[in-house]
């Protein structure tokens, strides 16, 4: 029997919305309990408040209600057995339970013909290749990162030799068995004779005749056996060349007995080892002690590119090494060097917002002055190359021992039910439409592959050849698998560089079913998580309900697997998976569609020829879904640039099939983007989309693969000075006057946790005092009640990368009410600084939480990351920008500075003026010259197709999670009214990027992405050449806050940008169809060219 009450797994804010509507006291339902298996919750309205009461089972399996005073206790076999004796009065509930709320009527279900038509059976798979973890404790229990030897500290850290570092492995390795003698020579050769091989090898040399001699000694008495035994063997192989007759059979093997096929087994092998020990010693000693993370062969590449001498342009050429550590300067290509610097003279590189295609490179002379080289490139793709060729080489000749960047590529592709081609290298390289990466990072190999596909046909081990020997052409590397994980069609694979594999840890893989009554496996998602070193990392790879009128049940879709997706650190358990990690990547076919009547195909089609994406985008339902935030909440998305990648007619990409003949009728598919890439990451940390799009030559389903690749900062395992299991007692984290503002009506009293990894356990306050908020919110302060946090480590370089995760619980039921993220990235320690962030529950928004914290920290200072190498230049207008975004409607997230003299309607007719529509150049679409005079924005603008009129321009202004908002602001933010919505806009990113920017992304703002912000903005512009310095909070001073006509731009978006221009901004250089794939000879640098 159904009972009507039991609601089982909604939310609680479902089930406060349930029983509002209802608004009759006595009203009530049940549903499961977020906090407590196997348990329940009763919700009761009594004057329009809602009531929770857990009911709980005991060892027997029966039910009771629990509640903090005036419920006895009376036990009940089953659920309806206890509602029935709770509907008598003076039971002790708040009021007696009177009128049941009904479940809702669900969704129409899906279309079987639709959904069912690539459901398959679940396809065996075979073993997996990944050892499953010891133990009992499930997926997730992964084994714990072998205890790092502690190191002291000071300024600089002093590096091991490569004889000591050797030394140290052989004395952790098992070495009992071997003889004495033996265990004797090898510590001989590593104290003396190694160096004497390494200038061998130093001097040009191919021999080791130390290692030799070595090799020679422990194989001493072998090599006897084998002289002694070699001419017996000769012998039997004459004596038995011809074949045995028919009545003599070989003899049984005894077993213990050395077999012929042991001895050839073990001779094969020694003679591997012999010629692999020779080969390791050569690389270890060219390379001496560097780091393994490190290596990588990319070959010299050149660029071509202008500088002005005495106000005379000259075009020189720009040769990075990578491998050699110099960059080179040379008039002609093949003429000799003029000068060249070192990796430690390039001290920075600078970005100008104005010009796309110039770059300034601050080095060091050997007078340790400082000069400013300016250099202007053929387009943005080719500065951008040259500034990842940069970033690299600095990677691979830094003296610090664990890298603090990453690189990552993420893939997704619904399959179609059919085999791929045979080359999907492009899918790797970036290539195609959209952002893209320049052909002059083709060299440079990602950290990490993650690559996710749907309706896919092939078995596990078959699907990671193809990927591992495409990864192997591209990049000469053999890729580690470190996960994968299959539902019936969906999977995941997680692929590492070799020299990664100690750094990844804690490795867990789960999925959630979405398929009819979510049973089916043919819908749902696949996760992966795991530790890279410090860092938490976690990938999503779903595949959502089809049919362009689903799109409520793609949403209830994405709530379930947010709910029910067990990754990451199981001690986390108020929050799901949006606050588990460090950096959290969703892919897949979503499925979203473009929402206009079947009638407008044509004209779409048309739309797309012309490149006029943002009409279209306006109308995607991804975009208006997360407007509204219904989805993905707070998650950011890359501008889309390229052509919808669905419903291509299978072999081409010059043609659409939207129409598909159905027993039911004619089925309309638009043109959509249904693969998507969205990521979510903590406040105040490193990540940096560099490129965004889809193949053009990968035709075997009717969809085409999407990619995506990101920088992303990763922290260090950082080793205690005081050792492990010690608290320091200088360090200390303190909240002052913080309070809760909540969406709920709820009666409870509330407390706080404090989750962190650089705590050693979650801290738990004391209860706050509830007070009536506006419009029925509950306002929770905790003035005197919350405790002073010790973190395991007070060295800032390590407490300045952490995060402090909270959650508002309920003191009746333990339920989490909303979950936020604070940064431990201040600008100023132990000064009380100004916090905030958005709570959120179940990807829905439950208010905020606001106040002060104190950060106490031990002697020392951060030190510059690989990411700060790159900088963007301020230009004196880009203060002015319009900023939008999708959350901007929230009126707890809105501000504007109190002191404007100019209304609302002159501010947004100005900022229009700033933001004229713009389409760049597409290489895709014809050809330009290879050097294209310097313009301004402004110049380019004008230059460009007739101009139409730009939808209106909102107010500015979302506070990121750990945003520092004056009171004054936060007033002034709550009367903001919702604003219209706008197609997706450029993302604001000041690092390396793979294309052109928009002149959205050029505001003052984004320079200091991923660092705190100054309160407001300063009137006073800033010199276009003046460099930004290295240091974080040098950046982030840049004055006293004071009022300004605009408020301060967010440190990090969480939602993707809305366009600002009436048409798509494009990265691309030409006029041909989004489906023909041209690479201008001009424009491209071939691997040719790479010398």
């Amino acid at each position: 029997m159904v009972l009507g009450w039991n609601h089982g797994n909604i939310t609680r804010s479902k089930a406060e919305e349930l029983l509002s509507r209802a608004g009759k006291d006595g009203s009530f339902l049940v549903r499961a309990s977020e906090s407590i298996p196997r348990a329940y919750a009763l919700c009761v309205l009594y004057r329009n408040c809602v009531y929770t009461y857990r009911i709980l089972p005991n060892e027997d399996d029966k039910f009771t209600v629990q509640a903090s005073e005036g419920v006895p206790m009376r036990f009940f076999t089953k659920l309806d057995q206890l509602i029935e004796f709770y509907k008598k009065e003076n039971m002790g509930l708040v009021t007696h339970l009177q009128y049941p709320v009904p479940l809702e009527e669900e969704d129409p279900a899906e279309d079987p013909e639709e959904d069912t038509e690539s459901v398959m059976s679940p396809p065996e798979l075979p073993p997996r290749n990944i050892p499953p973890p010891a133990g009992p404790c499930g997926p997730c229990e992964a084994k714990e990162p072998p205890p790092l030897v502690e190191t002291p500290r000071g300024t600089e850290v002093s590096r091991p030799s490569l004889s000591e570092t050797l030394f140290q492995r052989l004395q952790s390795m098992d070495t009992s068995g071997l003889p004495e003698e033996h265990l004797k020579a090898i510590q001989d050769y590593l104290s003396t004779q190694l160096a004497l091989d390494s200038d061998f090898v130093k001097m040009g040399s191919s021999s080791l005749p130390h290692l030799k001699k070595l090799t020679s000694l422990l194989c001493k008495e072998l090599h006897g056996e084998v002289t002694r035994t070699l001419p017996s063997l000769e012998s039997l192989q004459r004596l038995f060349d011809q074949q045995l007759s028919p009545g003599l059979r070989s003899r049984l093997q005894v077993p213990g007995e050395a077999s012929p096929i042991t001895m050839v087994a073990k001779l094969s092998q020694l003679m591997g080892l012999l010629s692999s020990i020779e080969d390791k010693v050569k690389a270890l000693l060219h390379e001496g002690s560097e780091a393994p993370h490190r290596r990588s062969l990319i070959p010299p590449v050149t660029f071509e590119v202008k500088s002005e001498s005495l106000g005379i342009p000259q075009k020189i050429h720009l040769k990075v090494d990578v491998e050699s550590g110099k960059l080179i300067v040379k008039k002609s290509k093949d003429g000799s060097e003029d000068k060249f610097y070192s990796h430690k003279k390039i001290l920075q590189l600078i970005k100008s917002q104005k010009f796309l295609n110039k770059l300034v490179i601050l080095v060091e002379t050997e007078k340790e002055k400082t000069l400013r080289k300016e250099y202007v490139f053929a387009d943005s793709k080719k500065r951008e190359g040259f500034c990842q060729l940069l970033q690299q080489m600095k990677n691979k000749h830094s003296e610090q021992p664990e890298p603090d960047m990453i690189t990552i590529f993420i893939g997704t592709w619904n399959m179609g039910n059919a085999p791929p081609p045979k080359k999907i290298t492009s899918w790797f390289l970036s290539k195609g439409q959209g952002k893209t990466r320049d052909d002059s990072a083709d060299y440079i190999p990602h950290d990490i592959y993650v690559i996710g596909t749907q309706e896919d046909p092939l078995g596990e081990k078959e699907w990671l050849e193809i990927l591992r020997h495409s990864l192997q052409e591209i990049t000469s590397i053999t890729f580690k698998t470190m996960a994968i994980h299959t539902l019936w069609n969906i999977r995941i694979v997680v692929l590492a560089k070799p020299e990664h594999e100690n750094r990844i840890s804690h490795i867990c893989t789960d999925n959630v079913k979405t398929g009819i009554a979510n049973t089916l496996g043919n819908k749902g998602a696949v996760g992966v998580s795991f530790m890279f070193n410090g860092t938490s990392l976690g990938f999503v790879n779903s595949h959502l309900t089809s049919g362009s009128e689903k799109k409520l049940r793609r949403n209830q879709n994405y709530m379930n697997i947010l709910r029910f997706l067990a990754l990451g650190d199981k001690k986390l358990s108020p929050f799901n998976i949006t606050h588990r990690f460090t950096h959290l990547f969703w892919l897949g076919d979503l499925n979203y569609r473009v929402e206009l009547p079947t009638w407008e195909a044509e004209a779409i089609i048309q739309k797309i020829k012309q490149q006029q994406f943002a009409d279209l985008l306006a109308h995607d339902q991804l975009l208006t879904e997360r407007r509204e935030q219904k989805v993905f909440l707070h998650f950011e998305e890359e501008e889309i640039t390229f052509a919808p990648t669905y419903r291509f007619e299978r072999l081409t990409r010059d043609k659409y099939a939207y129409t598909k003949q159905k027993a039911t009728g004619m089925k309309y598919n638009l043109p959509s983007w249904c693969d998507r890439v969205l990521w979510k990451s903590y406040p105040l940390v490193h990540v940096v989309c560099q490129s965004y799009g889809c193949t053009s030559d990968i035709m075997t389903s009717d969809h085409s693969p999407v990619f995506a690749t990101f920088e992303a900062g990763v922290t260090s395992q950082f080793v205690s000075k005081n050792g492990p299991g010690t608290v320091n007692s200088q360090g200390q984290i303190e909240f002052i006057a913080c309070c809760a503002t909540l969406k709920t009506k709820s009666q409870t009293k509330f407390y706080l946790e404090f989750h962190s990894s650089c705590l050693e356990s979650f801290v738990k306050s004391q209860e706050g005092e509830n007070e009536e908020g506006h419009e029925g919110e509950l306002v929770v302060r905790f003035d005197e009640t919350l405790p002073k946090l010790k973190p395991i480590i007070s060295d800032p370089e390590y407490l300045l990368d952490q995060h402090i995760l909270i959650s508002i619980k309920s003191s009746d039921s333990d339920e989490s009410y909303g979950e936020g993220c604070i940064a431990l990235r201040l600008e100023a320690i132990e000064t009380q600084m100004p916090i905030y962030t958005s709570l959120t529950h179940h990807g829905e928004m439950m208010g905020h939480f606001r106040g002060e914290i104190k950060l106490q920290t031990s002697q020392g200072k951060k030190r510059e990351k690989l990411y700060d190498f790159v900088k963007t230049e301020r230009d004196e207008s880009s203060g002015t920008k319009c900023l939008k975004s999708l959350t901007s409607h929230d009126p707890v997230k809105q501000w504007e500075p109190p002191s404007s003299s100019r209304s609302t309607d002159t501010q947004l007719q100005e900022d229009l003026q700033l933001a004229k529509p713009e389409m760049f150049e597409n290489p895709l679409y014809g050809s330009v010259s290879s050097f294209p005079k310097l313009v301004t924005r402004k110049e380019q603008e004008t230059s460009k197709m007739p101009p139409k009129e730009p939808p209106p321009c909102p107010d500015p202004g979302i506070a990121s999670p750990s945003i520092l908002l004056t009171k004054a602001q936060e007033t002034e933010g709550s009367k903001q009214a919702p604003t219209p919505f706008l197609s997706p806009a450029p993302r604001l990113r000041s690092f390396t990027c793979s294309s052109s920017t928009t002149e959205g992304r050029m505001t003052s703002g984004d320079k200091n992405q991923g660092k705190p912000k100054t309160l407001a903005v300063s009137h006073a512009p800033v010199p276009a050449k003046r460099p930004i310095k290295p240091s974080r909070s040098d950046m982030s001073q840049q004055g006293t806050p004071t009022p300004a006509p605009r408020p301060p731009l967010p440190a990090k978006s969480l939602a993707v940008l809305q366009l600002q221009h009436s048409k798509a901004r494009d990265y691309r250089d030409n006029t041909e169809l989004p489906h023909h794939k041209h690479r201008p000879e001009d424009a491209v640098l071939g691997r040719t060219a790479m010398q």
